[in-house]
């Protein structure tokens, strides 16, 4: 499948990474963020969830596990499973209740809920690359191969 990185030297660079996988996103995608933590998984999903309308702040659902946001062109969820003792702990929320042809789901932490969560069509990878973060992009689905083919139209791609 299709991958590519791209730096992002600040903060500002790093929301705009996540404004434009908003803008190449479709309906059902689903998103793992993955990378350390202060790595900035929350401050890209700001950046997407902004992107689409949300004006309010974007916290990281790291005691919720999920933060629902309805915007105009779908629904965002938005999990962060840092906390998440047992994989197992998904189905009493109603896991498979959140992905669908209906929303976008981005999941940060998912190898801590790995048999409870659908694949990935999309693993973002945020790390150290100084002076700022190295952000890679891997498709893992035919609908990951469009949005990331979207993502590298752009004019910033």
């Amino acid at each position: 499948m299709t991958a590519f990185a791209q730096t992002a030297v600040d903060e500002p660079a790093l929301v705009a990474s996540g404004a434009a996988l908003a803008r190449a996103a479709e309906r059902g995608l689903v998103v793992y963020l993955q990378g350390g933590l202060g790595m900035g998984k929350t401050t890209f999903s700001r950046g997407f969830i902004q992107q689409l309308g949300h004006c309010g702040a974007v916290k990281s659902p790291t005691y919720t596990l999920v933060e629902p946001y309805e915007l105009q062109a779908y629904q965002v969820f938005h999990f962060d499973l840092y906390r998440l003792v047992d994989p197992e702990e998904l189905e009493f929320i109603g896991i498979r209740d959140y992905f669908g042809d209906f929303s976008v789901c981005l999941v940060e932490w998912p190898e801590r809920g790995e048999g409870a969560l659908p694949s990935a069509d999309l693993v973002i990878t945020i790390d150290r690359d100084e002076p700022g973060r190295r952000v890679g992009y891997d498709a893992r689905s035919e609908r990951g191969e469009r949005v990331m083919a979207r993502l590298r139209a752009q004019p910033d791609g």
